[in-house]
């Protein structure tokens, strides 16, 4: 889940090489924080958060796959 993040946020964003994704498990819930440049951040949420709307779906979907609940925090 945290390559998939990844993965996408890197494509979207004009400075790939600043964007982490860290992972923190509490049981069967999974919190993944993603940082990006300031510049990006715009780019990440997109018009009207429908950008950022569209990565928590698509980790609520890979998250239920593997049987677990995530959530997305940008930062």
């Amino acid at each position: 889940m945290k390559e998939l993040v990844e993965l996408v946020a890197k494509a979207i964003v004009d400075h790939p090489e600043q964007v982490e994704v860290t992972e923190e498990r509490l049981g069967d819930q999974v919190i993944l924080r993603l940082r990006v440049a300031a510049d990006d951040m715009g780019r990440i949420i997109g018009r009207q958060g429908r950008i950022a709307n569209a990565l928590r779906t698509l980790l609520r979907v890979a998250a239920a796959r593997q049987g677990v609940r995530a959530a997305l925090e940008i930062g």
